[in-house]
């Protein structure tokens, strides 16, 4: 189980630096895996999620290195905070009071999944309250919810002679609420019977928003579950917020095949490999500590 922890995470980064370097891959990774070591900094420190805890990681890291490709969302919510405004309420004045429903609350929530994988509700909940600091629009959120019963269900699933993912599918359809979601999912039903990508672009579509890349890291991971790199190299491949795609994939396929599935010019090359490593490790042990 550790080296799927690990899987995890390497899996998120590789997929983020890959997306992001198309054609050649440098290793290099941007806000997406940037905001997941965040997240799962937050919660190996403070034993589970604080959310105060959490936006001062955030905005620490970001301050740190602000030029690893962030929207303008997440800065602009940091610099509400550091005005004053709660941590509890900057996100919802986004966007006249909406809230944003992209992507990034689910392209970093793998931690979630991992450290909460055996209990559900729970993972429910913080991973809408993690969301909730960035993205308070209800299809933002349930697009974090959603990535991480994905990434759990990815870290117990059976082997590859024995996996199935229409099961996948319909544990998931159960468990998420909203119905744009289950009608997504009901998309990626069909797109499994030999999708190509061209189809999977148009039905489930490739963009920023959570609705249309969430449903599609789904995808991209059940049509090549026996190769983490096969799944990875599908998931750039549909263009679009292909650095964001690529991380989900790569975190819901290195937790299914662990990090020794992760081919190993690939998984020596990313960045910061032995901080992801560790960061893994320290979730696995908070686990083991019963968090």
């Amino acid at each position: 189980m550790r080296s799927k922890f690990r899987g995890c995470l390497l899996g998120c980064a590789v997929g983020d630096a890959l997306g992001s370097s198309w054609g050649e891959f440098s290793g290099r990774w941007t806000d997406d895996t940037h905001m997941m070591m965040g997240l799962a900094e937050s919660l190996v420190e403070r034993g589970g999620f604080d959310g105060e805890h959490l936006m001062r990681t955030f905005i620490r890291n970001y301050e740190e290195e602000p030029w690893r490709g962030y929207a303008s969302g997440p800065p602009t919510i940091f610099s509400m905070v550091r005005r004053g405004v709660s941590w509890k309420e900057a996100s919802k004045r986004l966007f006249g009071g909406t809230g944003s429903f992209g992507n990034g609350a689910a392209m970093r929530v793998a931690p979630v999944g991992l450290l909460y994988y055996d209990r559900p509700e729970e993972l429910r909940r913080v991973a809408e309250e993690q969301a909730l600091l960035t993205h308070s629009h209800e299809l933002g959120r349930e697009g974090a919810v959603l990535q991480a019963r994905a990434v759990s269900l990815a870290l117990t699933a059976r082997p590859p002679s024995l996996f199935d993912p229409h099961d996948f599918l319909e544990e998931l359809q159960a468990f998420t609420v909203h119905p744009v979601y289950r009608e997504k999912l009901g998309r990626v039903e069909r797109l499994l019977e030999g999708g190509r990508p061209g189809e999977v672009v148009r039905e489930l579509g490739n963009g920023v928003e959570a609705h249309r890349s969430v449903p599609t890291a789904i995808c991209s991971f059940l049509l090549n579950f026996r190769s983490f790199e096969a799944s990875l190299l599908y998931a750039t491949g549909l263009g679009g917020d292909r650095d964001t795609i690529g991380a989900m994939t790569g975190a819901l396929s290195g937790a299914y095949h662990g990090e020794g599935g992760i081919p190993a010019e690939w998984r020596e090359r990313v960045e910061r490999r032995e901080r992801l490593e560790r960061l893994a490790d320290q979730l696995w042990g908070l686990k083991l500590r019963g968090g």
